[in-house]
Parts: C-alpha cells; structure tokens; sequence
C-alpha cells in the first residue's frame, strides 16, 4: 500500500464521515479557529474553505495551529511503516517517537541511519510535512499535555517525563505553540478526568477499531515468560526494564472510546518516550485495520478469516532480544515448551522484581546477562548443545551492539546478520521482523502451519502465492495462525 496522498477530497470526505480508518493519517487545521484535529473530531465539521490538511501534527503545529481539546491530538495513533513514501523518514520517525533526538544529536540518528544530517532533514520535510527537530517537539509536547490532563503529577515532574528537561523549558514551549501555560491547560481538564497519581498513573493510547483484542492478549500471554508477561483479568500486564528504570503495566481496552488504558508504575515515568512507543509496538496500535482486511478479504482463501477475526493485529515485541531468544527456544518445540523454557531463562537470569501481580516476579532477562553466561549453565535450562550457542551467539551480538532487533532498524541488514549467526535460518529471521523490527510484509514462508494453509509443503509456492497479499503478508500469517488454531 503506497502511501497516502493528502487530497482535499480524500481528506474532506473523511473529515464529514468522521471516519476512524485516517484517524492519525491526517490532521486538519482549521483558520476560522487556529485549532488543529483529528478527523474523527465530534466538533461541528468546518466548511472545507477553511481546512488545511497536514501528514503530521508537527507540520500542523508549524503552520501555527493549536491542538483541540475536544479530539485531543496528543492521543491519535502513530503512524506505521507503510505511511512513509522513503523507508529512511519511516525509520527516523519511528525512533523520534522513542525519543532518539531526546539524548542523542540529529547527526547522531542520522548517522545510525547511514545518511547525513541534511539528506535525514529533507526526507523527513517531504514525508511529514516537518523536520526531524520539529517532530521530536511535537512529540514532547503531545506527551506533556496527556500527563497534564490525565494526571496530577506536578508540572516539574511532567517535564521532566516528557524530555524537556526542566519547567522552564516546557513552559517556554508550551506559550510559543499553544499559547498559554502549562497550569492554565490543567485547569480546563474535566476533574473526573484526572487520575490520582501516587505509585501508578493512567495512560491512554488510541488505536483505529476494531480491535481483536482476545486474539491479541492470547498470543501474548501465550507465547510468554512465567514471570515476566501475563494476562490477568482481561489485561496484558508485564515487568518493564528501560534505561535501568524498573516497573510494570497493565493494559486493557476501552472498546467504546477505541483506547488502551495502560497503568504505569510511576519509576517508569522517566522513560516515558520509551515506554509508550514500546507499548504502541507491542499491541500493534499504529495498524490500519480496515485497510488490511480490504486488502487481505479479497483472496478467497483469506476472505472468511479476515471477516471473521476483524481487527486482528501482529502482536509486536516489548523488547527485541526478549522476542528474539523466545524465538530461538520456539525453533522444533511446542509452544507451551519453549514458554516454560523462558520461564526458566527469567528466573534465572532475570532480576526479581515486586509488582501488584503474583504472576509478574521478574524483569526479563538482558542480552548482556545471558551473554556472560557458560554453555553449561544454559543447556541446564533444558537446551541442546546447538541451541545453547545459538542463544550465546545471538546475546552476544545483541549486547555489543552488532545487531539491534529493534522497530527503525535496516530490516534487510538485520535479517541477514541474524542468518549469519548459527543455528538462525529464515524462520527465525522472519518471526523476529515480523514482531521485533515492525515488518508489516515479514513471511516466515517454511512455517508449517503456513505451508498447510496454502496446501503445500514448497516454501517457494507459498511465496509465490503470498505476493498478492503484500504489503500485508504478516496480517496473513496471523490469519491463518488463527484459524489453525482455531481448527479451521
């Protein structure tokens, strides 16, 4: 799916059916007002002489437009890689949006990227309407504005979560886009909208519906750690490490508003950024349903599925080399084998941690603990020799630095890295783009279950009768999974 052009009449239909399938595709700004907002906006819908249409917020916000508070920009879901027309802008936006400009220099992320500064800066401007400064701000600012309507946390604290670095920063910021200060935002939040904050606080993430979330949560649950990820009452709630800060969450839907509500642990706070990029990741929030399905539903092999399972998402990876050793252990065993396996790996190489779950007892396991690790104490997990070096190969080269499974990484070089190490074949290497590096069109074409779908047992005739199916060809996958699982 090329990405989208932003015509007036795309963008004005959409706007007056309040259609959700563009919500975070586009943003409006409104001259009458000086406001920008989401399509689905329950404002009254402005005369299209006064609309002006924008890719991205920050491109909103430079034209000098002011979110809404109605439709709250701030809360829109992202965008995914198939948004982008340049490979390179999808990447730089997807680490921006992790805070990659937050402590790091615009060389710097450019340099990762293997472009100059200049070349980053107007691949960006083409994609999205701003620069690569002007969307890390934007993202600040959105992060700040959810805290302060959602939130008691104190302002200094705000800031500081939100990669200002301190008040007076964000106060500054604050008066030259919004045109008031941070406090007096606060005091237009609705009271019964503001969570109490003392050792969690509530975060709100909006997706585009629907949402297959039994699926979602099944396949997360299913495929993780004892001790680290669980379902609990109709939540996905795991333990979190980033940047040496420790916590957990909790996730559940909110069906009617199409929003995950997510309690944080407020030691999280400082990796904010971080912390709601990974979660967007992990649920698959930036997806576009309703264009998947309109792709996929027109193969006669995958139109019942699709109609069936709406909303079905790829579940993604809270942490690369977690996804990637859960996928080594998962190569020739069960399922439910290589999670009690894990389970072993994070008790024994995973920080024990408190949490208000019985299930959730440890952080899992770094690439650099498992690294320093001896064959023997891993083949006493219950591993073969083989599989042992291939688990030591693949954390010694996640914890130098020499392969980062990780959304924006190069997914070509990352994949051909990971066949390079041994015990790692095409399998494995799709499963972990497919989850950990957000490959919306990874295939793991030797799956059995995927060869049995299509009736065949050549990954070549599954790759061949998959090309219909891109960019989508993961959605697929998940597809067919489901529905051998489900014993259709």
């Amino acid at each position: 799916m090329a990405a989208m052009q932003l015509t007036l009449t795309t963008c004005h239909a959409a706007l007056l059916a309040r259609d959700a399938r563009f919500d975070g595709r586009f943003y409006v700004g409104v001259s009458s007002t000086g406001i920008y907002c989401r399509p689905v906006c329950p404002a009254r819908t402005p005369l299209l002489k006064n609309c002006d249409f924008f890719a991205h917020a920050a491109a909103a916000e430079r034209a000098g437009f002011r979110p809404c508070l109605r439709c709250r920009p701030e809360l829109a879901p992202g965008t995914s890689s198939v948004d982008a027309c340049d490979q390179i802008a999808a990447q730089a936006a997807t680490l921006i949006d992790a805070g990659a400009l937050d402590s790091g220099s615009l060389d710097a992320l450019a340099a990762r990227l293997g472009v100059s500064s200049r070349h980053l800066r107007r691949v960006v401007a083409e994609a999205y309407g701003a620069s690569p400064v002007e969307l890390a701000l934007t993202r600040r600012l959105h992060s700040a504005k959810a805290l302060l309507t959602d939130t008691a946390l104190p302002v200094a604290v705000i800031a500081q979560a939100a990669g200002f670095g301190s008040q007076r920063r964000l106060n500054a910021a604050f008066i030259e886009r919004y045109g008031l200060a941070p406090g007096a935002l606060r005091k237009r939040a609705a009271p019964d909208n503001v969570a109490t904050v003392d050792e969690h606080f509530l975060l709100k993430l909006a997706y585009r519906p629907p949402l297959a979330w039994p699926q979602l949560l099944a396949f997360l649950s299913g495929r993780g750690a004892v001790g680290v990820e669980a379902a609990v009452a109709g939540s996905y709630c795991r333990t979190v490490s980033i940047a040496g800060h420790k916590g957990w969450i909790a996730a559940s839907p909110d069906l009617a508003r199409a929003q995950m509500r997510v309690q944080v642990s407020a030691s999280l706070l400082p990796v904010l950024p971080q912390l709601q990029k990974r979660l967007r990741q992990t649920l698959d929030l930036d997806a576009h349903p309703q264009a998947v399905a309109a792709h996929l539903g027109s193969d006669s092999r995958l139109a019942p599925i699709v109609a069936a399972i709406p909303g079905l998402r790829v579940p993604g990876a809270f942490d690369g080399f977690e996804l990637g050793l859960r996928a080594v252990l998962g190569q020739q065993v069960t399922v439910k084998a290589a999670t009690t396996i894990f389970g072993r790996f994070a008790s024994a190489f995973g920080e024990a941690i408190s949490t208000p779950y019985a299930a959730l007892t440890h952080l899992s396991p770094t690439a650099a603990r498992v690294a320093a690790a001896s064959q023997a104490q891993v083949i006493a997990l219950g591993l073969t020799g083989r599989r042992a070096e291939t688990v030591l190969a693949l954390a010694r080269a996640c914890a130098e630095g020499r392969i980062a499974l990780e959304a924006g990484s190069d997914i070509a070089a990352t994949t051909a890295g990971l066949q390079a190490l041994p015990g790692i074949g095409p399998w494995t290497s799709q499963y972990i783009a497919m989850r950990a590096l957000r490959d919306p069109d990874a295939l793991p074409t030797g799956d059995l279950a995927l060869l049995k779908a299509v009736g065949t047992s050549n990954h070549k005739i599954l790759a061949n009768e998959s090309e219909s199916w891109r960019p989508w060809r993961a959605y697929a996958a998940l597809y067919l999974w489901n529905a051998a699982a489900a014993g259709g």
